[in-house]
């Protein structure tokens, strides 16, 4: 691939309150610089990494809940709508598409700047000033061998944050930011490292020089010697434990009562994807179920899929999996109570069974690491460093799958929800601080 720095000239230094903003699938940060050095604000509840997620009241006069106010609400049965991985959908057909919220229909892109007009109230209350300038990280590709597509995606962020006040806004990428992070921290004397940030919706790699006499230098562009990314995340993680492990007790691969046929699946995927649960309330996706529990073999384990749609309790079944695939990091087995869906009904899972059905995942992931470094003119051999960052980047089978090339690299991990935010906040210091 070809190698796109993406850090944009912003014009002569002029003071202004400026900061990093890492939007992220799964968690955003937002990170200022000051005369200590770069800090994340705290947005909610003394937390500085704020959960992707809004949530809207069934009235037009409910207030808009955000971050882990939005998943409380929805978990304790506020009535309501609850919306997560909502940078996912930027490049796809789904971002200028309306959605139904408080009785009228907004396009997904308003939502996510209602989101992060919300992160940009907080921060200014917290800093007692406007922010006038954001650097926002961005993964290396949107979206997967589609230049175009990857294009609109940013300049859809892009007009968000101009929307919601940002009057000077440029990007960069997140392991870019995730780089100058380490460098502060771990380096000193020139180093290489591959920067391996595994969020919830993209995986990217930076192959960066690094060293302490490089740190005040704003003209960056030669030590980054190579990016390289893939759409691929923790949600491809959880939907694939979702899959195999739990949508089986949902009756998904079971038999129709006629032939050897299995019971549709797209009602299966739409629950194991966050982009797409809510598609599942649609009144005619009831209709179509108990068609299917009619005729289904095992109609039990349908009548549990039609509890879930009937209660919109996709979300929590999502939250459920998410949950046990972050207990397997540390586990060999979980078994995950549901009795709101049936009394008495656990799913289990091993770390066995999930290493198996996500090993593609990993050796992706492992793949576009060797490429990235190819694509810097190096070998594995030549790496010192393999930096990780990102949630996903706790699973077991991630980890050994990417380090397995590089025998002479020291494994480091960095703050896995705060390195990228801190980095932008860097970057944001150097373009308009």
């Amino acid at each position: 691939m070809s190698i796109r720095h993406n850090a944009e000239r912003a014009g002569p230094p002029v003071s202004r309150l400026a900061c990093g903003l890492d939007f992220g699938t799964s968690n955003s940060t937002l990170g200022v610089h000051g005369p200590a050095g770069p800090r994340l604000i705290a947005l909610e509840a003394g937390h500085a990494t704020v959960p992707s997620a809004v949530f809207f009241g069934a009235e037009a006069q409910s207030a808009l809940l955000i971050g882990r106010a939005a998943v409380t609400a929805y978990t304790e049965g506020v009535t309501g709508r609850l919306m997560r991985s909502l940078k996912s959908i930027l490049g796809s057909s789904l971002i200028e598409e309306r959605t139904a919220v408080y009785r009228r229909r907004i396009r997904f892109s308003e939502v996510i700047g209602l989101f992060l007009t919300e992160l940009k109230r907080r921060a200014e209350e917290t800093e007692a000033a406007p922010l006038e300038a954001v650097v926002l990280g961005r993964p290396v590709h949107f979206v997967d061998d589609d230049a175009q597509a990857d294009d609109h995606a940013e300049e859809t962020l892009r007009g968000v944050a101009r929307a919601i006040g940002f009057r000077d806004v440029s990007f960069q990428y997140e392991p870019v930011a995730a780089a100058l992070d380490f460098e502060r921290r771990h380096v000193s004397g020139e180093k290489i490292a591959i920067i391996a940030d595994i969020g919830g919706g993209t995986s990217d790699f930076t192959v960066v020089r690094l060293g302490r006499g490089a740190q005040s230098s704003a003209e960056r562009e030669g030590d980054i010697l190579a990016n390289d990314g893939v759409r691929l995340g923790g949600t491809d993680f959880d939907r694939q434990l979702s899959m195999n492990a739990f949508m089986p007790g949902f009756g998904y691969r079971t038999l129709m009562k006629r032939g050897d046929i299995e019971v549709p699946s797209a009602p299966y995927w739409d629950l194991s994807t966050w982009s797409s649960v809510h598609q599942l309330y649609d009144p005619r996706r009831m209709d179509e179920l108990r068609e299917v529990r009619f005729d289904a073999r095992e109609p039990a384990l349908i009548e549990r899929l039609m509890q879930v749609v009937d209660t919109r309790r996709g979300h929590s079944v999502l939250i459920a999996v998410e949950e046990a695939k972050i207990a397997l990091s540390d586990r060999e087995d979980v078994r995950t109570p549901m009795a709101w869906v049936e009394p008495d009904l656990a799913i289990g899972a091993t770390r066995a069974a999930f290493d198996a059905f996500t090993g593609p995942l990993c050796a992706r992931l492992a793949a576009t690491a060797r490429a990235c470094v190819a694509n810097a003119g190096l070998t594995p051999a030549d790496i010192d460093f393999v930096f990780f960052t990102g949630g996903t980047s706790l699973i077991p089978g991630v980890r050994g799958a990417i380090l397995s090339p590089f025998d002479n690299a020291s494994a480091i991990d960095g703050d896995r929800f705060g390195a990228v935010g801190l980095g932008l906040a860097i970057e944001a210091q150097r373009r308009y601080g």
